[in-house]
């Protein structure tokens, strides 16, 4: 997703240090107050060591870490700034992990200027001493103790020798190397130079000898090299064997020329193990080939030479060797040149040079600094003085005078190929390259308190408070003066640049940039934005996903501002070109927070705000798009109180996807939108990666920004973090980017995708279904067939198809030819099989190739569903014509519900097996209730039954009839009554025992008291058969009978028996207490609801009315399920508010009831199947037809765009797209139609045009040409006949805004009115026409 790509660690300058480790070797300088650690090799980040880790009181200090010093033997890392020392310790148990070792504190005065340590000893040198100190263990406890301290003068270097006895120091203000002894500090030496030396270095023994030799270099200022060695009579005094200048390594003519540049060339010693032990490796490996390569390696090796590398001020390389160095006693030393390689091998001179141990032993890695770079250095091709001998691996970014000051913040160009620094003292302006993984610095100031970025980072305006101007850094450059501001930022023009500034008053100036022809700053406008008060926030709108980026006049037409009041209320704000004021507004949201503290809105209008709050700040994004069907919130989260968030950003992917970066002390929150699913709640906005820095970098988050193609850019302390793609993804499909994981969770569905498929479904598209899976099966057989197909390569069904009604999408699948044409057709023909028309052979070749080999990006549980539904799919085609589009519908769902369910439980991590799988990853206890309210508007019951008993395997009992909801959908009371006693039959069936308590309730509830009886007569094994078979031998139609078992169901419940006391209660003649069980002891109100139904006999029964009043209706506003309100206003017989409950917010319903609803949850309104039981339903009868005209049109129309939304949300773009151009939005009609002259004379219309005046619907979801009565129609007098109808609003547009409510109220009313009127007059028509069915 995302990854590390590139560390702005500065450029070392001074002490550059490498720490060798078994795996790896690593690279250290200071910076700031601040240690680096870098892989030698990569130039990656590994790690930053703070100061103020090991001493908290110099976190804001100014001053700067002087030098360090490596122990990689006892893994330390010794830091010093001022007289502080501090000491971390890389962890041999915990890999990778860096602690804190110790700390030691000098006395004032004594400021530190140079350190070595070494096994465990510390040279400490400060401005007027050098002393030694001795690491102990004190109470556990690792402390430093000083051995001794004596005076030197201002010491800059200080060395140990390889045996520790003695140490090496050079001095500022002389050009002497001094020698001490450890153990004393009495100094034993001192060798002048001729210049200052620069640098110093013992010797390291080699390997294979056993003497402990004292042999020193030093480097003075002329890049001299010299070698001190002891003699025989004198063993511990060194003397000068011999020197390396730039005329000893080159003919005196080209020696002569470089000596007269300022520097002329650097000189570095090689360390000859790292050489031997690669050369070893190399010539093991070639075994025993042999040529001048391997014989020149082998010389280096066998004979034991010292390297020294030369560079030289045209980048050449001289390598010179000196033999004889270990020889005893010592001969003269013989110098020679062993290579030269071409000019610019390398830039320029360093002032440090490694030869570094590499991974795969056959490469030595090259390390130079300043500038930081690393190389692959192959012996033999380098020894031979080949080209391809030393290859560039890394480079780090050249030095900044900024670069120890810390990052404030980042200011990118609209597009994000360009981005400023801002440090505490100046920055710079880089430019983004390489897709986003590569920053290129492009100049740098000094003194300015904003900045802005211009020309994708070529160039740059930077505003001073000082003088309050603006000045566009151009050749010459340009300057304005403004009034005092607060921000900056710019937007994208085609013709020109534009600025935009906020002054402190929250004033807007618009200033314009112009390059030609010659450079210049214009003051377009200066205004105010139309506001009542002052806001809060004046934020610039994030241009990122900008496409078109203004109009013909250069004048940008999408929002710019975004203004915060207050009162928590947000404004977006664009160029008004027409307006004297400037600037008009596009929209508002009200979001009801105070005190905002950080806003943010993206290219798409979404909104973030973060508001402190007592239990931590309150982090909400909100979408522009406000209406009664939503409040525009989005997400909400309460942030940890002891985590405040440091900065926000947006940026988009191509398809205009919002991403949030969300950034906290140490990591970064990245929040995509999730995309919404037909089963499952989940939130809108979801964690899709976190970057966290805290374990490399101790420094606090400053900013976050995105740059160009989801590259996001991190500043903490004095470092800037480069995350995105990887270059090897890029190239490879199979790994995803951070945009291809936010399409994929958000973007638009392939056809094939299960919930595409299930929305299809249930939207009555079922032969684009069958073409869809076709399609699929098509495609998967290319790629059986040999070719190398991918995911990209799958062409999906066209769009047309999707737009086409139910009727008219008769696709191939569906116009298949007969497979015979006359009766007299071969056997041969009528079997021959179509591999491409949907069947069951074909749904079963396409499972079984899923199964062995899943579709890619989709999740196990979406592969799951995608089988479920294509069997579905198989399972509906070939039930489909007996069944209505209703029966359809809850048979699609009942059928994933059981497969799906099926497959869960069949799997080795099934809720039955430990309950390792979450309730979330589909499994469910039952279906929800807006599927069984298809059933419950179906005029298919019957096979509805029988199918949902099939699934059963035959044997329902009340778990599977209360999990499909079957007595809240079965309209019939014999079919209630009698499926009741087949539940009943099936109870008392379950399993060997045969319990007669398991089916009591059900057969009381049927009046069959008898057959409990004879029942009970079976059940010899149970110990209540005695009192029973007693019990129920009485006649309970008597009072003290009656009495008798409601006594008994009482003790039933102190005995927590409570199905059973509410049977008992049922045997008494208590309806209303085995109901009342049912709901509170139980909690099952389907099951009160089925036996209110099935003991009253119908659906107008006071206890039913009850239960639906005081318990169904309650729980459906609590939860905010609308499906099942308006079941239970349709039982109730106020249908009007069965169809207003899915439209109309839920506290208006609330109002308006007689029944007290306490509690009123979410309005749910994200469920695009509202929109379809709307439309069957707001026409269907005349109550339903007086809840549709109490519905305004803008209501409606607002509707309708909400579930285009909730589609869109869900990645079904295309049914989107089909919903908002079929929708009718016609209403009862407020036309009177008159009376025939001809009596008895039924009244017609003449066309479908005529029908549609009066009850319009759309033509595929009208199924008869009348509409039900279902209500009493008083007489009234006759209202005067108005022409034309209330105006409606239109699809391609929002309804106009001086369209009052209380007009459309009265329009409603009177329409209403009329409609009755209109229905009384049809009513008195006496004649029947078998037509009207047709």
């Amino acid at each position: 997703m995302l990854e590390l790509l590139r560390t702005h660690n500065g450029c070392p300058v001074t002490g550059l240090q490498h720490f060798v480790l078994p795996n790896e070797t690593l690279l250290l300088h200071p910076i700031a107050d601040t240690i680096v650690i870098l892989n030698a090799r990569t130039l990656d980040l590994v790690r930053s060591l703070a100061f103020w880790e090991v001493f908290p009181g110099s976190q804001h200090s100014k001053e700067s870490v002087k030098c360090i010093s490596v122990d990689s033997g006892m893994r330390l890392v010794v830091a010093a700034m001022a007289t502080r020392i501090a000491v971390w310790s890389l962890s041999s148990v915990q890999e990778g992990k860096w602690r804190v070792h110790s700390s030691l504190v000098l006395p004032d005065g004594h400021e530190v200027t140079t350190l070595d340590c070494k096994s465990g000893l510390l040279a400490v040198g400060t401005r007027s001493s050098v002393s030694v100190y001795t690491l102990i263990l004190e109470n556990d406890l690792p402390t430093w103790s000083q051995k001794w301290m004596c005076s030197v003068t201002a010491p800059t270097r200080v060395r140990f020798s390889p045996s520790l006895m003695y140490f090496a120091t050079t001095s500022l203000h002389d050009n002497i190397v001094r020698i001490y002894l450890t153990t004393s500090g009495r100094q034993t030496q001192g060798i002048p130079h001729p210049r200052p030396v620069h640098n110093i270095k013992w010797r390291d023994a080699p390997k294979s000898s056993s003497r402990d030799d004292l042999i020193l270099y030093s480097i003075t200022s002329d890049a001299t090299l010299r070698i001190f060695l002891p003699v025989l009579d004198s063993p511990q005094h060194l003397q000068l064997h011999g020197s390396l200048d730039l005329f000893s390594a080159l003919p005196f003519s080209v020696a002569y020329q470089n000596s007269l540049t300022p520097l002329a060339s650097s000189v570095f010693w090689l360390d000859r193990s790292v050489i031997n032990d690669t050369l070893a490796q190399i010539l093991r490996n070639k075994g025993d080939h042999e040529d001048g390569q391997t014989r020149r390696a082998k010389d280096i090796r066998d004979e034991g030479w010292d390297l020294f590398l030369r560079v030289l001020a045209d980048g050449s390389l001289v390598v010179t060797g000196v033999a004889n160095i270990d020889r005893r006693p010592p001969t003269l030393l013989r110098q020679f040149t062993l290579l030269q390689s071409a000019p610019g091998t390398l830039p320029s001179p360093p002032r440090h040079l490694y030869f570094l141990k590499n991974a795969d032993k056959e490469t030595i890695t090259l390390v130079t600094s300043p500038p930081l770079a690393t190389y692959d250095l192959e012996p033999l091709s380098f020894f031979d003085a080949r080209s391809d001998g030393l290859k560039l691996v890394a480079q780090g970014s050249e030095k900044f005078a900024s670069d120890d000051s810390r990052i404030s913040r980042f200011v990118r160009t609209p597009e994000g190929k360009g981005v400023a620094v801002l440090r505490e003292d100046g920055g710079q302006t880089w430019m983004v390259k390489e897709r986003g993984s590569k920053l290129i610095s492009v100049d740098k100031w000094t003194g300015v308190d904003d900045v802005v970025v211009l020309e994708r980072g070529n160039s740059f305006a930077t505003y001073s408070a000082s003088d309050n101007s603006l000045t566009l850094h151009s050749d010459p450059p340009a300057t304005i003066t403004l009034p005092p501001i607060i921000s900056l930022f710019t937007i994208p023009s085609i013709d020109h640049t534009a600025i935009v500034a906020t002054t402190a008053e929250f004033s807007v100036i618009h200033i314009q940039v112009s390059y030609l022809p010659t450079p210049s700053l214009d003051m377009h406008s200066h205004s105010s934005l139309p506001l009542p008060s002052p806001p809060r926030l004046v934020l610039p709108v994030d241009p990122m996903a900008w496409s078109e980026p203004s109009n013909s006049n250069g004048i940008s037409e999408r929002d710019i501002i975004l203004s915060v009041s207050d009162q928590g209320e947000l404004a977006f704000w664009g160029f008004d070109k027409g307006s004297s004021l400037g600037w008009r507004c596009t929209g508002k949201v009200k979001t009801g927070r105070t005190g905002i503290r950080m806003a943010r809105c993206s290219s798409a209008k979404k909104s973030v705000l973060v508001v402190p709050g007592s239990h931590g700040e309150e982090l909400t994004i909100w979408d522009s798009k406000e209406s009664e069907f939503s409040t525009g919130l989005e997400y909400r989260k309460v942030l940890n109180v002891a985590e405040p968030v440091n900065d926000l950003d947006w940026t988009s992917t191509l398809d205009s996807q919002s991403v949030l970066a969300v950034g906290f002390a140490h990591r970064v929150e990245l929040l995509c939108e999730q995309r919404m699913t037909y089963f499952d709640e989940g939130p809108r906005w979801g964690l899709c990666w976190s970057i966290d820095i805290g374990a490399i970098i101790p420094h606090p988050i400053s900013d976050s920004i995105w740059l160009a193609h989801g590259s996001l850019l991190i500043g903490a302390g004095h470092q800037m973090l480069l995350f995105g793609q990887p270059k090897a993804s890029l190239e490879e499909r199979g790994s995803e980017s951070l945009f291809e994981y936010v399409a994929r969770q958000n973007g638009p569905l392939t056809d094939y995708h299960p919930q595409m498929l299930l929305q299809c479904l249930l939207w009555g598209k079922i032969e684009l279904v069958k073409d869809i899976i076709v399609n699929l099966y098509k495609y998967l057989q290319k790629e059986s067939s040999g070719s190398k197909l991918t995911f990209y390569d799958y062409e999906g069904v066209p769009v047309e198809r999707f737009l086409k009604s139910s009727h008219e999408s008769l696709g191939p699948a569906a116009r298949r030819e007969p497979q015979y044409s006359s009766l007299f057709n071969t056997t041969e023909d009528i079997d021959e099989p179509d591999e491409d028309v949907f069947s069951r052979s074909l749904v079963d070749r396409l499972l079984e190739r899923l199964e062995s080999d899943p579709l890619p990006h989709m999740t196990a549980n979406e592969h799951a569903h995608l089988l479920v539904l294509i069997q579905t799919a198989l399972e509906v085609d070939e039930q489909r014509r007996a069944l209505d589009t209703n029966g359809t519908r809850y048979l699609t769902t009942m059928r994933s519900f059981y497969i799906f369910n099926r497959r869960i439980l069949s799997s080795p991590s099934s809720p039955q097996s430990n309950g390792a799988i979450p309730r979330h990853t589909g499994w469910r206890e039952r279906l929800r209730f807006r599927d069984m309210i298809w059933a419950f508007h179906s005029e298919s019951q019957d096979l509805m039954l029988g199918a949902s008993t099939a699934a059963c395997n035959g044997k329902m009992c009340w778990p599977d009839a209360r999990a499909l909801g079957i007595f809240i959908w079965l309209n019939s009371n014999e079919t209630m009554r009698s499926h009741m006693e087949l539940l009943a039959r099936n109870q008392y069936m379950t399993g060997d025992s045969r319990d007669p308590t398991a089916c009591s309730l059900f057969y009381f509830a049927l009046g069959k008291a008898n057959l409990v009886h004879g029942l009970w007569r079976q059940a010899a094994w149970h110990k209540e058969q005695g009192l029973m078979l007693k019990f129920l031998s009485n006649d309970f139609t008597q009072p003290r009978w009656r009495t008798a078992a409601l006594k008994n169901a009482y003790a039933l419940l102190s005995k927590q028996r409570f199905e059973y006391a509410a049977a008992f209660f049922l045997l008494g003649g208590s309806l209303k207490d085995a109901v009342n069980v049912c709901i509170r002891q139980l909690d099952d109100f389907q099951l009160a609801v089925a036996l209110a139904r099935v003991v009253e006999k119908g659906d107008d029964g006071p206890i039913l009315q009850s239960i639906l009043n005081e318990t169904v209706i309650p729980t459906a506003f609590k939860y905010g399920n609308r499906w099942l309100a308006s079941w239970a206003f349709w039982l109730l017989k106020r249908k009007d508010l069965s169809v207003r409950i899915l439209v109309t917010p839920l506290q208006e319903i609330a109002d308006e009831l007689d029944v007290h609803v306490s509690e009123i949850g979410e309005p749910h309104y994200d469920d695009p199947s509202l929109a379809l039981l709307f439309s069957q339903l707001k026409m269907k009868t005349l109550q339903t037809a007086k809840g549709t005209s109490e519905i305004s049109g803008r209501t409606e129309f607002n509707f309708v765009l909400q579930i285009a939304r909730v589609f869109c949300r869900m990645g079904c773009h295309v049914l989107a797209l089909d919903l908002v151009r079929s929708w009718s939005f016609s209403r009862p009609s407020t036309v009177i139609q008159q009376p025939s002259p001809v009596a008895h004379q039924k009244i017609l219309p003449s066309s479908s045009a005529d029908m549609r005046g009066l009850f319009a619907m759309q033509p595929a979801l009208r199924r008869t040409s009348t509409i039900m009565i279902d209500m009493d129609i008083p007489s009234v007098a006759p209202t005067p006949v108005r022409t034309g109808s209330p105006e409606l609003p239109l699809l391609n547009g929002p309804p106009h805004e001086e369209m009052k409510e209380e007009g459309d109220l009265l329009a409603r009313k009177a329409g209403l009115g009329k409609l009755l009127k209109s229905a009384r007059q049809d009513v008195n028509v006496p004649e029947f026409d078998m037509g009207a069915f047709f």
